[in-house]
């Protein structure tokens, strides 16, 4: 998902209701069929969006919904006081309030996100950069914007805040899970702590025993074992136009985590220019390319969540040059004068089959 996309301004309600309306055609789509076993199902809200669980129980065992949830909703909680930058005492918050060239210890979780943030920055030549968020808000987007008329920011505010990101000001010591930030630069991992999360929830539910089920958090999803009709999940990439619910293509996926990326519904217009919500790290701008959606599966969400939007930020020429050079499962959906291009990495050509 995008940078900015936990963020409740003027757009981002209308755009979670329409996410709310795709995911319940997911779930349907996901939940044709006869079925063959029965399934609990448990949802909520977290992180600005809201989390969908499905698992499957075999004949003759028992769930204990009430604890189930319980553990689920201790385990978000949790994650939301590590991540979030809405909690003034969160872990995150209390990182960006650290004072610049001071060694700050943080927990084992942040930790590994912030390494697994800067290998993809580092992999993408920038386009993910976990700073970002002031040029985010800069132009509009972010949780840290004040919304009002949509306008485009002068080139001096623009260049005030490229001054002010950059994700090598970001040191990380590794004996000692310590953090040093170099610069006075404010960390948002919005766009990888969902992915991130869903894994945790995949974890936890195969701790308890759990073969078959459907985690899925703003978008964000993890695939294990079979579906209630004992055959692989069947998952849509959504056709990247305003009717909620279009079909481009259907997958039938297991044990593998998913996530898309795209910049068809969230932007504005100012005299006929359109203008994306996924700002360039490098040019602080909205990218202008025709990559309306990228879809990256993965062993870990969390990787596929931050190299979807890396892969974004970067457009399809440059992002399927990476996917190839790197072995990503990528599949793109390219604007042309005559509708959608479908492009994808040969990593991805064993699931369309």
């Amino acid at each position: 998902m995008v940078f900015a996309n936990v963020c409740f301004t003027k757009r981002a309600v209308k755009l979670l209701f329409l996410f709310i309306a795709s995911f319940t055609f997911l779930v349907a789509l996901t939940g044709c069929g006869d079925q063959q076993a029965d399934n609990v199902q448990l949802s909520g809200s977290t992180m600005g969006t809201s989390y969908n669980i499905t698992l499957v129980v075999p004949d003759k065992i028992q769930v204990d919904e009430d604890k189930l949830r319980m553990l689920v909703d201790a385990e978000l909680k949790q994650l939301n006081q590590t991540f979030s930058t809405y909690i003034d005492d969160s872990e995150l918050s209390q990182l960006n309030q650290a004072l610049v060239g001071t060694p700050f210890p943080v927990s084992r979780q942040l930790f590994d996100v912030l390494v697994l943030s800067l290998e993809i920055a580092w992999l993408s030549n920038g386009a993910f950069d976990i700073t970002v968020g002031s040029l985010v808000d800069l132009w509009g987007f972010g949780g840290g914007s004040e919304g009002g008329e949509d306008k485009v920011p002068s080139v001096q505010a623009i260049e005030r805040q490229l001054a002010r990101i950059g994700f090598s000001s970001v040191e990380l010591n590794l004996f000692s899970d310590e953090v040093t930030k170099n610069k006075a630069v404010n960390i948002d991992l919005s766009a990888i702590a969902k992915g991130y999360a869903v894994d945790r929830l995949a974890e936890l539910l195969l701790k308890s025993g759990a073969q078959d089920f459907m985690v899925e958090i703003g978008g964000e999803i993890r695939l294990q074992g079979n579906s209630p009709r004992g055959t692989p999940w069947r998952i849509a990439i959504e056709q990247p136009e305003n009717q909620i619910g279009a079909v481009h293509k259907a997958l039938n996926l297991s044990n593998v985590g998913l996530a898309t990326s795209g910049d068809y519904r969230n932007y504005f217009e100012v005299d006929g220019e359109r203008y994306s919500h996924t700002i360039d790290p490098v040019t602080g701008r909205p990218i202008t390319h025709k990559l309306a959606s990228v879809t990256v599966l993965a062993d870990s969400t969390a990787y596929a969540d931050a190299v979807a939007t890396a892969i974004n930020v970067m457009g399809p020429e440059k992002g399927l040059s990476l996917a190839e050079d790197t072995g990503l499962a990528v599949y793109l959906l390219i604007k042309t004068e005559q509708g959608f291009e479908a492009k994808y990495s040969s990593a991805f050509q064993p699931y369309l089959n």
